[in-house]
């Protein structure tokens, strides 16, 4: 069932964190144009809502940093290698969101300005009240940190009400649903549940930080179409919730 006609969006604006791996589709490694053309259709129909959103890609499907450095490579160069795959991600999906009738910016978080805007707050701020699509690229800028806690930290920082986490699962679970026929999903969990409990849903520095604020997060399967703008309309039954 929709959404009745008239029905106000639950969230105003959003930060979106998508993983890289998201972006490879099937084919585990690279970018699957048709993946980026499904993301692409959900924002569109989240933005005609007057949703402002904003993003934050990781780069796992072209560099992960903590496997390099597992195998050998010095932490922080791995890292920033990884930070770095997160632009390209940026600027693929820059591209579809464009072709797709959408104004967007890349913020990146590592200066260079031949390809991205450097990240500023208040510009962020002003372009999602414009009705862009923010994009932020390069993590936190820093080593040792993930993308999830770039988007806890990007959304805190540009007032998001809400980190929705588009996965390949409905929700968050008890355990691994691939590998635990057992496993149940969990349609709300607090900040201290998901720490103790070990339950995947972002690091626990990202965790940490949400709890701080008391910014919620949200989790979704992003193979059901139109699940984000779901979401975003509150309705119930669609993903889990920490923190609410």
């Amino acid at each position: 069932m929709g959404e009745p006609t008239g029905a106000a969006p639950k969230y105003k604006r959003i930060l979106l964190k998508l993983s890289g791996e998201a972006l490879a589709g099937e084919q585990g490694f690279g970018i699957d144009p048709a993946v980026l053309d499904r993301i692409a259709a959900e924002v569109r129909g989240v933005q005609s809502l007057g949703v402002e959103v904003a993003i934050v890609i990781g780069g796992g499907n072209i560099f992960r940093g903590l496997q390099a450095s597992a195998s050998g490579m010095d932490r922080a160069s791995a890292d920033y290698m990884g930070m770095l795959a997160t632009v390209i991600n940026a600027l693929a999906l820059q591209n579809t969101l464009e072709t797709a009738g959408l104004m967007t910016r890349v913020q990146s978080a590592i200066n260079m300005p031949a390809v991205a805007e450097p990240y500023i707050r208040r510009r962020a701020i002003r372009h999602l009240e414009k009705g862009r699509i923010v994009i932020f690229a390069a993590g936190t800028g820093n080593p040792f940190f993930t993308t999830d806690t770039a988007a806890a930290l990007r959304a805190v920082e540009i007032g998001a009400e809400v980190i929705l986490k588009a996965t390949k699962v409905d929700g968050i679970y008890s355990s691994d649903p691939v590998l635990d026929p057992q496993a149940v999903r969990l349609p709300r969990v607090t900040y201290i549940e998901v720490l103790n409990r070990g339950l995947r849903v972002m690091d626990t520095t990202a965790i940490s930080l949400c709890m701080e604020n008391k910014l919620p997060i949200g989790v979704f399967s992003l193979n059901t179409p139109g699940n984000l703008r779901r979401v975003v309309m509150g309705e119930p039954g669609v993903g889990s919730f920490v923190g609410l």
